[in-house]
């Protein structure tokens, strides 16, 4: 059930008008170019997204509209997560699921929960979501890590939690998870300038916002993990290094937006709080596309 989930998943944008409304055309520019670029599969509504700033209905309009534009080439894993367990429940339990494949589902944040919360906020979503769940730990965001030994516990005796995008950057607790995991449950790479000495470790994958620009090539890199050749995929580790690090320097997703519209594919808006990256960064930016290509 949690194989569908190695390699390369993306975690889309939402493009956005000037007059601040999603702009479904630019969205269907990027993910038919993601879907043409080889990658595994689509996270939709995750951080990247700003689904903290969308509406309910702005949610499930851009989720139709990529399960429409995908048209069932690629698996969609959406994101679903939430700090009330008991709402979060409901929203699962009434949430039409056609079309989707799986379930990303955030860390409880600013509640700040002993692990045996976290353990039992997983456990009422387990027992609720009808599609494999993939946990999703990014205390830099959340103020609430996941442990190794709470997200082992999960994958042990729920087994629809199929799999963690880990984005602690912390190696030793990756590796903890990685050495004692069940052989089905995957281990993903939150952080895009960690994926080639993750995956040399042991992860399967990651979920990528550099490859919201540059699916075909992120891809090529897992893929050359996945079969072992770590020498080329170093070539291509160092090769987007730069970028992958620049479009993280001002947060996500204003670095990635910037990079987007250099390329072509939408325009520069976010939504409030977030705002665009500054002149400096979107020169460094248009530099570094400038040289990859």
């Amino acid at each position: 059930m949690g194989k569908i989930f190695q390699g390369t998943g993306v975690a889309l944008v939402t493009p956005f008008h000037k007059q601040g409304n999603v702009d479904f055309t630019a969205l269907g520019r990027i993910v038919e170019n993601i879907i043409s670029s080889g990658v595994n599969y689509l996270v939709c509504l995750g951080t990247t997204s700003e689904a903290a700033c969308l509406n309910q209905q702005e949610k499930l309009a851009v989720l139709d509209y990529v399960i429409e534009t995908a048209n069932g080439r690629l698996p969609i894993v959406v994101g679903l997560g939430g700090n009330n367990t008991m709402e979060l429940v409901d929203r699962i339990n009434h949430f039409n699921f056609d079309g989707i494949d799986g379930v990303l589902s955030v860390a409880p944040y600013y509640n700040k929960p002993q692990q045996k919360g976290i353990y039992q906020h997983y456990k009422a979503i387990s027992e609720s979501s009808p599609k494999p769940i993939l946990l999703y730990n990014v205390p830099g965001r959340t103020a609430s890590n996941i442990s190794a030994e709470t997200c082992l516990q999960l994958a042990e005796e729920c087994k629809n939690i199929v799999g963690v995008k880990e984005a602690s950057g912390n190696f030793s607790q990756c590796m903890e998870i990685i050495r004692n995991k069940p052989s089905n449950f995957q281990v993903l790479s939150g952080e895009d300038a960690l994926v080639v000495p993750l995956m040399s470790l042991g992860m399967t994958g990651v979920i990528s916002v550099t490859a919201n620009a540059y699916p075909k090539e992120v891809s090529e890199m897992v893929n050359l993990c996945l079969k072992g050749d770590y020498k080329k995929a170093k070539d291509l580790h160092y090769k987007l290094l730069p970028f992958s690090n620049a479009i993280f320097e001002e947060g996500n997703p204003s670095g990635v937006k910037a990079a987007l519209e250099i390329m072509g594919y939408c325009q520069n808006h976010l939504r409030l709080p977030l705002i665009k990256t500054t002149k400096p960064l979107y020169n460094k930016l248009q530099s570094i596309i400038e040289e990859l290509k």
